[in-house]
């Protein structure tokens, strides 16, 4: 196997560790759902990964676009909706592949979904500005923008401590290969930036293990924080929420659901 080859495997590897990983399920389908119902045009998905959040609303109708820089993730998002047949009741999904924070499309939009988190695995501040401009920028006149984000707290961060934890082991059916996923990270409290290290190891009943690792960077942000940002943007709140349920933020919320539209020019 060439190095290219290997990439691409290890690349195909980790997206479907992805999804085995989220049979967790994170609760949050029914508000994109409900925001979906309520919006007034085509639907925009930053960050989209491999179809979560996007097959399911381009299977109840919509018209959606779905942005990712990472192939492998879109290739499984391309299955599932394959898969989905969707199109039966007049949705559509369009693939592009991109970097988010240089996105620049002719169309506007009457929702613009981050969702899960995947604003705080940009770059720092300056890349997580740029995403937000971004979603300002593909807003229609009276689309709104959704911003979903976990708030840790101190107990959460003592974790990052970089101890290697046993997170689960499931089987993988389309493998057939028990996986287990362990993680270990790091935390700045200068920075709030923390190194989040994951391997993946898979073996079949015959004993061979492979092992497949990620490394991410984490910018975290508080909810003032990502008001302000988002107000810098452009973007107006219009809900403040601590959960999936839209329940107004408080102190306790382990989570931020910020929506908001187009602030006037």
């Amino acid at each position: 196997m060439n190095e290219g080859t290997a990439a691409t495997s290890r690349a195909a590897d980790l997206a479907r560790y992805y999804d085995l990983d989220l049979l967790d399920d994170p609760g949050d389908l029914a508000m994109y759902l409900a925001l979906a119902a309520r919006s007034d045009g085509r639907i925009l998905e930053l960050a989209a990964g491999s179809g979560r959040i996007c097959v399911p609303l381009a299977a109840a109708g919509h018209h959606v676009t779905a942005v990712d820089n990472n192939p492998a993730m879109l290739d499984r998002a391309r299955a599932a909706w394959a898969r989905a047949d969707g199109a039966g009741r007049g949705g559509t999904l369009t693939l592009i592949e991109r970097d988010l924070t240089t996105l620049h499309l002719s169309e506007r939009f009457g929702l613009v979904i981050v969702a899960l988190n995947s604003l705080l695995l940009l770059d720092g501040r300056a890349a997580q500005a740029r995403a937000l401009e971004v979603m300002r920028a593909h807003l229609a006149p009276e689309g709104r923008a959704v911003i979903d984000v976990w708030l840790p707290t101190p107990d959460d961060l003592a974790l990052y401590d970089g101890v290697a934890r046993l997170d689960w082991i499931r089987r993988d059916d389309e493998t057939s290969e028990r996986v287990a996923k362990s993680w270990s990270a790091t935390y700045d409290e200068a920075t709030k930036r923390a190194t989040v290290t994951v391997w993946f190891e898979a073996g079949t009943d015959a004993g061979a293990i492979e092992r497949v690792v990620r490394v991410d960077e984490i910018s975290f942000v508080g909810a003032s924080e990502l008001i302000d940002l988002a107000r810098i943007a452009g973007l107006a709140p219009v809900t403040i929420a601590g959960d999936y349920d839209m329940t107004q933020l408080s102190d306790a919320s382990e989570r931020i659901v910020l929506v908001a539209r187009a602030a006037p020019a």
